[in-house]
C-alpha cells in the first residue's frame, strides 16, 4: 500500500500541473522519506553535510536564502483545506514506484541531526520542489541533472542509469552457484559496502579488462599494447557492454589470481628474511585489505593496481574467443609462482631498496607489463614444445610397435 507523508508549508504554488514548489518548515519536515530516486546515500562525514548542519543550526532564519532546496518525487500530492499542509502519497520501488528524495539527502539528514540535538528550528524554512507522477527513468534523469554542492562520482551516475545491471546479474549468479558473497560498492557512500578500493565496481572492470587479449595485443599494430590505463567508464555503451559481457566468464579467474597473489605476499611478509622488516614496496603492514570476494581479507595494505600486470600476462594463454589454450586449473598456480619468484618479487624488493613506492605508478611502468607479458609468451612456447615432443614420442613408440 502507498504510504503518506505530511509536509507543513508556509505557502506553495503550482509551477505546472505536475510540479509544486513550496516553502516548508524545517522543524516538522519528514526525515524518513525514502531515498529511492537518489543516486547516492548521504554521508555524515562529508563536507556537504557539515556545511548544511552548520548553516541550519547557527543561522536558521537565513537558511531559506542560502540553500538551494530539496527535490522530491511523489505519486500524488493533496493539500489540506487551509493550505498549510501537503500530503504526499509515496510509491516505493517494491510497489512499482520511484518516489522520495531526488536531491537533498544530506539536507534531510542535517534536519534530523539538528532536531536530535534540540536546536531551535522554528525560524528555519526550506524550498521544496515536488514532482508528481514521475516514472523511474524520469526520476533518475532529474537526479543526475540536479545541481549538488559536492560532485557526484561517475560510478554513481553509471549505476543510476542501470548500466551495471549486467554485471550485478553475473555476480548474483556466481553467488548462487558457487556459494560465495561479494562486497561491491556501486555508488557513492553506499551503506554496507566497504570503502576499500579493491571493492569498488571500477576495480572489477580493471580486472577483466586485463584479460582482453583482442583489445590489448602487443603483437598487433594497435597503440594500446597493454591495459595500463586507469580510467574507468563514465558511460557503458551497447558496444562496450557486449565486449565486457564476453569477458565476464573470466572474472572468476581474475579474482583468483588477485586473491592468490595476496596470499603469496601474506606468506612472504609473515616470514621475512630479517625479523620485523618488510622488503616489498608499497606493502603497508599497518593496514588491512579487503578483496571483492568476502572470504578474503589480508593483514596488509596494498595498491589497488598491484595485481593488474600479473593478471594481464595471463591473456597470452587465451585464444581469440577468450578460451584458455591451456586449462586454467593446470596453468594458474605454477605460472603465478613463476612470475612471483622470477619477476614480481624482485621488482617490489628493488623498488623498496631504492626508496620508491609503486602505487598507481604500476600502471605507468610499461617495463614491468612488457617483461611479464614476454615471460608469459616464453612459458606458453615451452609448454607447447613439450606437448609437441610428447606427441612425437608417442608416435615413435607406436611406429616401433
Amino acid at each position: 500500500m502507498p504510504k503518506n507523508w505530511i509536509i507543513q508549508v508556509d505557502n506553495y504554488f503550482n509551477a505546472n500541473p505536475t510540479c509544486i514548489i513550496a516553502t516548508a518548515y524545517v522543524k516538522t519536515f519528514p526525515t524518513d522519506l525514502p531515498l529511492e530516486p537518489n543516486i547516492r546515500e548521504p554521508n555524515r562525514r562529508s563536507a556537504t553535510y557539515r556545511q548544511i548542519l552548520d548553516s541550519v543550526t547557527t543561522q536558521p532564519a537565513k537558511f531559506f536564502e542560502r540553500h538551494s532546496g530539496i527535490v522530491l518525487c511523489a505519486n500524488k500530492v493533496k493539500p489540506n483545506k487551509n493550505k498549510t499542509e501537503l500530503q504526499l502519497e509515496i510509491l516505493e520501488g517494491c510497489e512499482g514506484g520511484s518516489d522520495g528524495i531526488i536531491n537533498g539527502g544530506h539536507t534531510v539528514l542535517a534536519f534530523e541531526q539538528a532536531r536530535t540535538y534540540n536546536y531551535d528550528l522554528s525560524q528555519a524554512k526550506v524550498k521544496v520542489t515536488i514532482h508528481i507522477g514521475l516514472n523511474e527513468a524520469e526520476a533518475k534523469d532529474i537526479a543526475l541533472a540536479s545541481n549538488t554542492t559536492s560532485p557526484v562520482d561517475s560510478r554513481s551516475k553509471v549505476n543510476a542509469r542501470g548500466d551495471y545491471e549486467f554485471i550485478k546479474q553475473h555476480l548474483a549468479e556466481l553467488e548462487r552457484t558457487e556459494d560465495r558473497k561479494f562486497r561491491i560498492a556501486y555508488y557513492q557512500n553506499q551503506s554496507g559496502a566497504p570503502r576499500n578500493a579493491q571493492c569498488n565496481i571500477n576495480h572489477l572492470f580493471k580486472l577483466i579488462n586485463c584479460l582482453d587479449r583482442n583489445r590489448y595485443n602487443p603483437d598487433g599494430n594497435k597503440r594500446t599494447k597493454h591495459p595500463t590505463g586507469t580510467s574507468t567508464p563514465s558511460q557503458i555503451t551497447d558496444t562496450e557492454r557486449a565486449r565486457l559481457t564476453k569477458l565476464l566468464p573470466l572474472l572468476t579467474n581474475a579474482l583468483w589470481i588477485e586473491q592468490r597473489l595476496y596470499e603469496i605476499i601474506q606468506e612472504h611478509i609473515s616470514n621475512p628474511r630479517r625479523k620485523g622488516v618488510n622488503d616489498l614496496a608499497s606493502i603497508d603492514t599497518r593496514k588491512n585489505t579487503l578483496l571483492p570476494d568476502s572470504k578474503y581479507s589480508f593483514g596488509f595494505g596494498a595498491p589497488t593496481d598491484l595485481a593488474l600486470p600479473i593478471i594481464a600476462s595471463y591473456r597470452v594463454f587465451l585464444d581469440e574467443n577468450y578460451n584458455w589454450i591451456i586449462p586454467f586449473e593446470e596453468l594458474a598456480e605454477k605460472f603465478l609462482q613463476h612470475l612471483w619468484t622470477n619477476y614480481y618479487r624482485k621488482y617490489l624488493i628493488s623498488e623498496k631498496t631504492a626508496g620508491n613506492t609503486v602505487g598507481t605508478k604500476i600502471c605507468r611502468n610499461s617495463e614491468i607489463w612488457e617483461s611479464l607479458y614476454i615471460s608469459a609468451q616464453s612459458y606458453l612456447n615451452q609448454h607447447l614444445m613439450k606437448m609437441v615432443n610428447s606427441t612425437k614420442s608417442d608416435e615413435l613408440v607406436l611406429n616401433r610397435s
